[in-house]
Formats: structure tokens, C-alpha cells, sequence
């Protein structure tokens, strides 16, 4: 079984805290699975009655009159209706349609349009079920109506979020097992999509590219009531090219224009993108004026996910280790409970004709989390001279205490150079260094 102990200590956490708990995240990322199984394990295990877990799944045939959510929230509070706790997961609650309030239709249970105001949901199911004493309740599900960070802001302050992601290196080398620079290149290939990692190679890549076509595309049309069209296509890939790279609206607009030879405008992109991190398909780092202590300008990075999703774009051309390196880093600085920006400080130099001008240098990632805060620059090689004085240059500028840090793609243990910077291997970094 592939532990995520990250995750389950969390729901163990927030263990019969009083708000029922609705986990979030990329679709095929492992929900059900994390609840289903391994957290009824775990109960199981520390004396919870298995007739007091009850697990529905909405998504089956022999469940779909329970789609209805008063009949839903009557047939859990029925099954719980003796002494003892109850612990509830309901799964592919997405399932449950919503009904125009039985007390403006004469009792007659009607499925609602989307102009009808007064409505019953999931939501009003799952937060009546959490008010009963006795149910611990635990959500999850798939689709446009469960996966946007719009879930969160539907239940608001009334229920614990607990978001979760594909599996982190550290989860993903626990289940390789052997080598952790073998681990590290096949992780840096295929990511860590559960269903994935199970399979062959061949496998991985032809689950990996048809997960964006029948899922992730598919419920973003859905849940915006788009057209399907060829542009939300091509600006994923064009986000895949650029991973790491500072981009805005506008450049990306200039940027589908010169490869598409069509005209699209910025506000497209912007919807656009935030619908891809609604999905929670990419993330954004924005940047962070280093001096001035302020995020900065419209200029930010985007990372995938999951690198296996970000390559499956590229269908798995060659690989730009710089790049798979960076987003990977970002990747488990998150995972970690960090915050990340992007670095950025002006400084003031002499020209070749001793004329003073201004540069902006770039600090690949600001990371944050208590107490510990650090510059990191990601590289994927130091041993090239110019290289390394690129890297080098704004830790150089920079004169503050706090650490620097240059991540590469080898083998090494953590040392310092002979300016005093951290150089570390990114194998140690990340199962080490930043936990």
C-alpha cells in the first residue's frame, strides 16, 4: 500500500473536532483512496466498531436513490440512530443533485435549474449531517463541482478543508524503494499520479496524456460552461514549454499568437489559467521584491501539479532538467508547509562606459515557514563557470543573513562554497533539508 502519513495525520487531527471535513484536490490524486482505505484502516485499528464506519459511495448504481439529499441526509441519520460514534465518509458526494425546497412544491421532490433560487445541495446535507452529535462526517468527490477551490468558499469557516496532491517524492521513494537517484529520474519523468506510478512505463504515459482529453479538460468545459475549443489546449502546452519562466498575461497572449497564428486576448488567458488552478492542475508563485518586502508586478511563475501531467504535454519529448528541476522544488516546498515567491531586487551597476544603470535580478524562490526562511536558486549543473556565476550573482548582491541556498541535480551531501552558500544535492534537499 503507498502511505500517505502526511495526510492521514491530518485527518487524525481534525478527528471529531465538530466540522465535518471535505478533502479537496486534483482529480485522481488518491482521495477516496486516502479516506476509503487507508483512514478506515486506521480506525479500525484504534478500536472504532466497523459497524460504526459507514461508507457510501454516490457513484454506484444501487446507491442512486441516495442522490436525492434529504433522502441522503434521512438515510445516514437512520443508519446512526443507535448509542456510539459514527464515523461517516461519503464519497463522490458531487453525485447528490440539488432540489428545489419540498416546502415550495407541495412536498414533491424536484431537481432544480440553475435559475432557482431556493435550493437544497450537498452542502446543506453535508453541514446538517455534521450538527448530529454523534457523526464525525468526512467528504470527497470528483468532478467540476468538487474540485475548484469554489468548495472551499462554499462551506467557508463550517467545515475543515483538508487539500491534498499527488505523491510527494518522499512518498513516491518510499514505494520505489532502492536507489534514491533512480527514484528521483523516474519521479522527474511520471510524477506521482497514483494510478501511474502502478503501472509500466507505456502505461504511464498513455494514462498520463489522456487524463488532461477525458477528465481534466472535460470538467473544466463542464464546470464553466465553456465550449470545447482549441485554446484552453494550446494554452496548457504553452504553460508546459514555459514552466519556470516569468509570464503574464500578455506575454503568453503574444506567445499563442506567434504559435497559433491567431489573436487572443489577455483577459482570455487570465480566465483561463484560473480555471486551470481552480482545477487545481497548476500553481502560481508570484514574485517578491526582496528590499521593498512586497509582492510585486504581474509577472509569476507557473508550476504543474505533477510533473508526469506537465511532461504528458510535451508528450514526453526531452526533458529540461532546469525546468523539471524548478518545478519539482516548488512542488515539495509546498508539500512541506512553506510559502514560496519568486525572489526580485533591483540593483544599481556601471556600464561599459561607467554609466550607472538598473538591473532586476531574480532569486528563483523565497521560502518561508516559522522561523526558517531561505533564498534557493535551482540548478540543474555548477560545474560550467558561467553557469555558476549566473546562479552565484544575486546571493552575491544580496547582504542580508538570511540562508542561501543552490539546489543541484547530483548526488551530494549538503557543504559550502567559498562564499559560505549551501550547496546541496536535491535528493538531500528533499528528503532532508527542508523538512
Amino acid at each position: 500500500m503507498i502511505e500517505r502519513n502526511k495526510y492521514l495525520q491530518l485527518l487524525i487531527k481534525s478527528k471529531d473536532n465538530g466540522f465535518p471535513k471535505v478533502i479537496t484536490g486534483i482529480r485522481r490524486c488518491g482521495k477516496s483512496f486516502l479516506l476509503c482505505e487507508i483512514f478506515k484502516n486506521f480506525l479500525s485499528n484504534n478500536g472504532v466498531d466497523k459497524k460504526h464506519i459507514i461508507i457510501l459511495d454516490l457513484d454506484v448504481d444501487k446507491n442512486s436513490h441516495l442522490r436525492d439529499p434529504l433522502i441522503l441526509g434521512d438515510y445516514i441519520r437512520n443508519l446512526c440512530s443507535s448509542d456510539g460514534r459514527y464515523y461517516v465518509i461519503l464519497d463522490e458526494i458531487q453525485r447528490v443533485y440539488s432540489i428545489v425546497n419540498p416546502n415550495l412544491t407541495e412536498g414533491k421532490h424536484i431537481v432544480a435549474k440553475k435559475t432557482d433560487s431556493e435550493v437544497i445541495t450537498f452542502v446543506d446535507v453535508v453541514l446538517g449531517l455534521s450538527h448530529e452529535s454523534n457523526i464525525d462526517l468526512y467528504v470527497t468527490g470528483s468532478n467540476s463541482k468538487m474540485l475548484s477551490t469554489d468548495i472551499v468558499t462554499e462551506f467557508r469557516d463550517k467545515a475543515t478543508n483538508i487539500h491534498i496532491g499527488p505523491l510527494s517524492f518522499e512518498e513516491y521513494s518510499n514505494y520505489f524503494g532502492g536507489s534514491k537517484t533512480e527514484a528521483l529520474f523516474k519521479y522527474m519523468q511520471y510524477g506521482g499520479m497514483p494510478l501511474a506510478v502502478l503501472k509500466d512505463d507505456d502505461s504511464k504515459r498513455e494514462y498520463l496524456k489522456s487524463l488532461f482529453e477525458t477528465t481534466y479538460f472535460k470538467d473544466i468545459i463542464e464546470h464553466n460552461s465553456l465550449k470545447k475549443n482549441d485554446s484552453l489546449d494550446e494554452l496548457c502546452n504553452i504553460i508546459s514549454t514555459s514552466t519556470g519562466g516569468l509570464m503574464n498575461s500578455e506575454k503568453i497572449a503574444n506567445t499563442f499568437e506567434s504559435v497559433k497564428h491567431e489573436q487572443i486576448t489577455k483577459q482570455t488567458v487570465d480566465k483561463y489559467i484560473n480555471f486551470f488552478m481552480d482545477a487545481f492542475i497548476i500553481q502560481e508563485a508570484r514574485r517578491y521584491d526582496i528590499k521593498g518586502r512586497t509582492e510585486i508586478g504581474a509577472l509569476r511563475k507557473y508550476f504543474f501539479v505533477d510533473l508526469g501531467l506537465r511532461n504528458a504535454r510535451l508528450n514526453f519529448a526531452f526533458l529540461d532538467e532546469g525546468q523539471v528541476l524548478e518545478n519539482l522544488v516548488y512542488n515539495e516546498l509546498i508539500y512541506n508547509d512553506y510559502s514560496v515567491n519568486v525572489g526580485s531586487f533591483d540593483s544599481v551597476e556601471k556600464d561599459k562606459n561607467g554609466k550607472s544603470i538598473r538591473k532586476t535580478n531574480e532569486v528563483d524562490f523565497i521560502a518561508s515557514k516559522g522561523n526558517r526562511r531561505y533564498y534557493i536558486q535551482v540548478c540543474s549543473d555548477l560545474s560550467n563557470d558561467k553557469t555558476k556565476r549566473r546562479e552565484l550573482r544575486p546571493f552575491l548582491l544580496l547582504k542580508d543573513q538570511v540562508q542561501k541556498i543552490i539546489v543541484v541535480n547530483k548526488p551530494i551531501d549538503e557543504c559550502r562554497d567559498a562564499q559560505g552558500f549551501t550547496i546541496v544535492g536535491v535528493t538531500d534537499f528533499l528528503l532532508r533539508f527542508i523538512k
